[in-house]
C-alpha cells in the first residue's frame, strides 16, 4: 500500500538539490553559497566570499558583452558559528546550495570543480570550493584570481559548457600537420618546454607524432593578442572573454568540442543554455554591485502533518499548524512541514504558506492528489513526492529491502561492505500475523533465528540489531509467511563503520521534474565514496507511474549516449516513455558478482579550474610549484561487494491534448574515435539505440572530409563511406569497424581527415551528427627486404620515396646474389577497387620494371 512507502520518502525528502537561481533582467538572484558545518568558523572566509563574487561579477559582465552580472547573493553559514549577527534562513539549506565551501575532496584536493554530468547547455549540480582555496593566496598562482576562477566554474554550473583545455590530451596534430597545444584560442602564444628542466621540448612520440607527456605548454601573456578564453586560461590577466565564433578553436580535442558539437562557448550560452530564451540586451552603463545577505539556519523544526480526512473535503491547511511551528522561537521562517495526504481534500492555503516562510514538503498518496500540492512545495522551496498505491515494497532504504504478499518463503541476499556495519538492523514488518519463522545467516555461517528478534505487537515488527560491527560479506535471510493475503517485508539498514571510512552513497535524479513529452528525460544515479566516484557497479533504475506501469533501465557509466563522461561515477540513461502520469524513481546499486571486478573508486577529473604549470615572463620561463598530488592508490582501492538503494523526487509527464507520444531517433554518438593505418581506417564508437539509447539502431551513415567546417556545416555533402556490411549492435555495445577506402588511398601523406557518423532507426529517423573524430594519414613505411647467401635483413625504404601518379608502390624486392649486381624489381599496381568494406581488394598489375644498379 502507498502508506507503507512513506517511511522511505521521509528519509529522502531532505536530500538532493534544486537549482533555484533566477535571472531578473541582467542580474542573477537567489544564488546560494553555503559553508559546510565541518568548516571551522572564520569571519575572514565571509569577507573573501564577498570579494570573490564582486570581482567575478565584473568579469562576468565583460565576458558576456555587458549582459550578465551577480545581483543578489545569499551566504549560508553553519549553525555552530557564533561570532556574527546572522539573519534567519527562510528556505535556504546546505543541500540546495549552488556553490559549496567544503573540505577538500580526495579526487580534487583544493582544485575548484563543478559536479557536471548533463548534456551541453544543461545546468550542473553545484560548484565546490575549499576553505584553503578561499584563504590561501598562494593558490592564486596555481589556478588564477578567485573571481575569474568562479566565472570559469559558473559557465559549467549555469550554462553547461565544458573545458577548452585537456590534461589527458594536451597536444594534437593540427590541420596543416603542425603540433598544437590544446587551447582556445589558437592565438594564445607560448612555449612548449620540458616539465623537469624547463628547456624547449623536443621529445616526439614516434607513433602519434606529437609531444610526449613530459612536455608542457606555458603561455606568454605578452604575446597574447586576443582576450579568450576563460574556459582555457582564466589565469592570464589579458584573458577576459569566452571564445566566440571568430576565436573558437574547433580542432582542439577538448570536452567543449566533443560535448557541444565543436560550437563556441558564446553560442551555447545564447542559444542553448537556460538563459537562451531570456533575450537579454546589453546593459547601458555600469552594472550595480552585488548585494549580500549572510544567514544562518537555526534549530531545525520539522512538523509532520498527517491528513486523516480521506476525501471528505476537510480544509486541512489549518492555521493551527503554523501556530504550533511558532512555539519554538516565535516565527515560522525556515521551519519545515512534511504533509502526507491523499490530496483529495480542499486546498486553498497556498498564500498562507508563502507568507509564513515555512518549507512544505508534500507526499501525495494515491492517484487523485490535488495539483496544488506540487505548487505549494515549489513556492516554499520544498520537495514533492508521489507514493502510488501500486508501489511495491522492495528496495526501500540504505542496503536492501524486499517483500511478498502471498503464502510461502521470502528469501534473499544482502551485502555488507567494509564501509558500513555499525548498528546493522534487520526489520521485518507484517500485517496481521507474525511470520512463522525468521532466519538470518552471516557470511561466516552464524545463525540468528526467530527468538533473536525483538517483537512489537503495536508496530507489527520484528527487529534484529547486530551487535558491534557486522561481518563483511553476503548475509542471507529466510522468512516464512503462513498467510496468503498478508504482506511481509524485510528492510536492512546499516551505518558507517567509522568516521575514517566514508560509506558508499547513492543519489538519484531526473533531468527535469516535469516534461511535455517532446523530448526524453534523463535518469541519473550518483555513486561515490565521500565525493570520489565509484565505478564498475551495476545500477538499475525502476520508474513506476501512478497507473501502475513499471519501467526498468540499466544505468551506464560509459561516456556515451546520455552519459557525459566515462568512469566518473555518474550512471545515466534516457527515459523515452512519454505516457502521461506521475512517476516514482527508485535506484538500486549493487556489486555482488565475484567473477567480475568489484566496484572501485577511480580518479576522474573534469569541469575543473585549470592548473597553471607556469608562464613566460619577458621571454623567460617561470614555472609554478607543482600541483599538490592526489594519491592514486587511495582512489583506486577496491570497495568490495555492496548494495545500496536510493529514491529520487517524483516527476510528471503531461502530453498536450490530442498529441500522440513522439517517436525518438537514435541518440547522438559522442565518443567516435578514428585512426588511419596506412590506407586502412579504424573507427570505434558506442552503439546508439532505436529510440535514443534503447534497443538497436537500423543502420549507420559514415562520412569523411578533409575540411572540418564543411563536414559540420554539410554532413550530407561529405564523402560517403560504404557501410552496407555494418549490422548495428545493441545500444551500449562497442562498435569496431575497419575498412579500406579509395578516398583514404588517394590522400597525400600527413593529410588530416575528419569523420562523423549518423544512425537511423527502422522508421528512417536520423540521429544528430556525432562528435567529429580527427585522424591523420601518416607517412607509410614500405618494407625493404634484402636477401644474401647467408642471411635475410629487413629494413625500411626511405620515407621520401615518391609515388607514381595514380598508382601504389606495394612491394620493393632487392635480391643480392653473392657480390653480383643488384636487381630491383618494383611492382606497381593500379589503385584498389573495393566492392565492399572489409573485402579482399582486387589488384591489376600494370607494370613491372627492373633497374640495374
Amino acid at each position: 500500500m502507498a502508506s507503507e512507502a512513506v517511511v522511505v520518502l521521509l528519509l529522502v525528502f531532505l536530500s538532493g538539490s534544486t537549482f533555484g537561481i533566477k535571472l531578473e533582467g541582467n542580474g542573477y538572484t537567489d544564488v546560494l553559497i553555503a559553508i559546510n558545518p565541518v568548516v571551522p568558523e572564520n569571519p575572514l572566509l565571509i569577507k573573501r566570499i564577498k570579494e570573490m563574487v564582486s570581482n567575478a561579477s565584473s568579469v562576468l559582465f565583460t565576458a558576456t558583452e555587458d549582459k550578465f552580472y551577480f545581483e543578489e547573493i545569499t551566504i549560508l553559514v553553519p549553525p555552530n558559528w557564533t561570532q556574527g549577527d546572522y539573519g534567519r534562513t527562510k528556505t535556504e539549506t546546505y543541500e540546495k546550495a549552488n556553490i559549496v565551501i567544503n573540505e577538500e575532496n580526495r579526487a580534487y584536493g583544493d582544485q575548484p570543480y563543478t559536479l557536471q554530468y548533463g548534456q551541453c547547455g544543461s545546468e550542473s549540480r553545484y560548484t565546490h570550493l575549499t576553505p584553503k582555496f578561499m584563504l590561501d593566496d598562494e593558490l592564486i598562482k596555481l589556478y588564477g584570481p578567485r573571481g575569474k576562477v568562479l566565472v570559469h566554474e559558473w559557465a559549467h554550473l549555469r550554462w553547461g559548457v565544458y573545458d577548452e583545455y585537456d590534461d589527458g590530451q594536451p597536444f594534437y596534430k593540427g590541420a596543416h600537420g603542425d603540433i598544437q597545444a590544446t587551447r582556445c584560442s589558437l592565438e594564445l602564444y607560448g612555449q612548449i618546454v620540458n616539465r623537469i628542466n624547463h628547456t624547449n621540448c623536443t621529445h616526439i612520440d614516434p607513433n602519434t607524432k606529437i609531444y610526449t607527456q613530459d612536455c608542457v605548454f606555458v603561455a606568454d601573456s605578452e604575446l597574447w593578442k586576443k582576450t579568450a578564453s576563460l574556459m582555457s586560461y582564466p589565469s592570464l590577466d589579458k584573458v577576459t572573454r569566452f571564445c566566440s565564433k571568430k576565436t573558437h578553436n574547433r580542432e582542439a580535442p577538448n570536452a567543449q568540442n566533443r560535448m557541444c558539437d565543436n560550437r563556441d562557448v558564446m553560442d551555447v550560452i545564447f542559444t542553448s543554455s537556460v538563459d537562451a530564451k531570456a533575450n537579454v540586451q546589453p546593459l547601458k552603463g555600469p552594472h550595480p554591485a552585488p548585494r549580500f545577505t549572510v544567514m544562518q539556519r537555526g534549530q531545525r523544526v520539522v512538523c509532520l502533518v498527517l491528513d486523516v480526512s480521506g476525501s471528505m473535503h476537510v480544509r486541512y491547511c489549518n492555521i493551527s499548524i503554523i501556530v504550533e511551528l511558532r512555539k519554538d522561537n516565535g516565527n515560522t521562517m525556515g521551519d519545515e512541514i512534511i504533509l502526507l495526504t491523499d490530496g483529495e481534500s480542499e486546498l486553498d492555503c497556498v498564500s498562507e504558506v508563502k507568507e509564513s516562510g515555512a518549507i512544505v514538503n508534500t507526499i501525495a498518496l494515491g492517484p487523485s492528489a490535488n495539483k496544488e500540492l506540487k505548487r505549494m512545495s515549489e513556492i516554499s522551496g520544498g520537495k514533492y513526492f508521489y507514493a502510488s498505491d501500486n508501489l511495491d515494497q522492495t528496495e526501500l532504504v540504505n542496503l536492501d529491502s524486499s517483500g511478498m504478499r502471498r503464502k510461502g518463503i521470502l528469501n534473499g541476499t544482502v551485502s555488507v561492505d567494509h564501509t558500513v556495519g555499525n548498528k546493522t538492523t534487520f526489520l521485518v514488518l507484517h500485517e496481521s500475523q507474525s511470520p512463522e519463522d525468521i532466519e538470518i545467516k552471516s557470511p561466516s555461517g552464524q545463525i540468528y533465528d526467530f527468538i533473536d528478534f525483538q517483537p512489537s505487537s503495536i508496530s507489527k515488527t520484528h527487529s534484529l540489531v547486530i551487535q558491534g560491527t557486522a561481518e563483511t560479506g553476503d548475509w542471507t535471510y529466510t522468512i516464512k509467511n503462513t498467510l496468503s493475503d498478508q504482506s511481509i517485508t524485510i528492510t536492512i539498514t546499516s551505518r558507517a563503520v567509522s568516521e575514517a571510512i566514508p560509506p558508499v552513497t547513492v543519489k538519484a535524479y531526473m533531468s527535469q521534474q516535469s516534461i511535455d513529452g517532446s523530448k526524453p528525460m534523463l535518469v541519473y544515479a550518483e555513486v561515490n565514496q565521500k565525493g570520489v566516484p565509484v565505478i564498475l557497479a551495476d545500477v538499475m533504475a525502476t520508474l513506476e507511474s501512478d497507473a501502475g506501469d513499471q519501467y526498468q533501465l540499466e544505468l551506464l557509466d560509459n561516456g556515451a549516449g546520455a552519459d557525459a563522461f566515462r568512469n566518473d561515477g555518474i550512471y545515466s540513461r534516457f527515459f523515452t516513455t512519454s505516457k502521461k502520469g506521475r512517476y516514482n524513481l527508485k535506484v538500486k546499486v549493487q556489486r555482488k558478482d565475484k567473477g567480475k571486478n568489484n566496484g572501485q573508486v577511480r580518479l576522474k577529473r573534469h569541469s575543473v579550474a585549470p592548473y597553471v604549470p607556469g608562464y613566460v615572463i619577458k621571454g623567460k620561463v617561470v614555472m609554478n610549484p607543482p600541483k599538490p598530488p592526489v594519491s592514486e592508490d587511495d582512489l583506486e582501492a577496491d570497495v568490495g561487494s555492496f548494495t545500496r538503494t536510493a529514491i529520487g523526487e517524483s516527476f510528471s509527464v503531461s502530453l498536450p491534448p490530442g498529441v500522440p507520444p513522439p517517436n525518438f531517433p537514435p541518440n547522438k554518438i559522442t565518443d567516435l574515435n578514428a585512426e588511419i593505418e596506412e590506407d586502412k581506417v579504424m573507427l570505434t564508437w558506442t552503439a546508439p539505440g532505436e529510440d535514443m539509447d534503447q534497443g538497436t539502431a537500423d543502420s549507420y551513415e559514415i562520412r569523411v572530409s578533409m575540411d572540418l567546417e564543411a563536414l559540420r556545416g554539410n554532413f550530407s555533402g561529405a564523402h560517403l563511406m560504404n557501410t552496407s556490411d555494418i549490422q548495428p549492435l545493441e545500444a551500449g555495445s562497442t562498435e569496431e569497424y575497419s575498412f579500406l577506402s579509395s578516398y583514404i588511398i588517394n590522400a597525400e601523406p600527413e593529410t588530416v581527415m575528419f569523420f562523423a557518423v549518423c544512425s537511423r532507426d527502422k522508421d528512417s529517423l536520423m540521429s544528430d551528427m556525432s562528435n567529429v573524430a580527427k585522424a591523420t594519414k601518416m607517412l607509410p613505411f614500405v618494407p625493404f627486404i634484402q636477401t644474401t647467401t647467408t642471411s635475410t635483413i629487413s629494413q625500411y625504404l626511405s620515407p621520401n620515396l615518391k609515388r607514381s601518379s595514380g598508382s601504389n608502390v606495394v612491394a620493393v624486392v632487392v635480391s643480392v646474389i653473392g657480390t653480383a649486381a643488384v636487381i630491383i624489381a618494383v611492382l606497381v599496381v593500379s589503385r584498389m577497387r573495393l566492392n565492399r568494406p572489409g573485402n579482399t581488394p582486387h589488384f591489376t598489375e600494370t607494370q613491372v620494371s627492373t633497374s640495374l644498379l
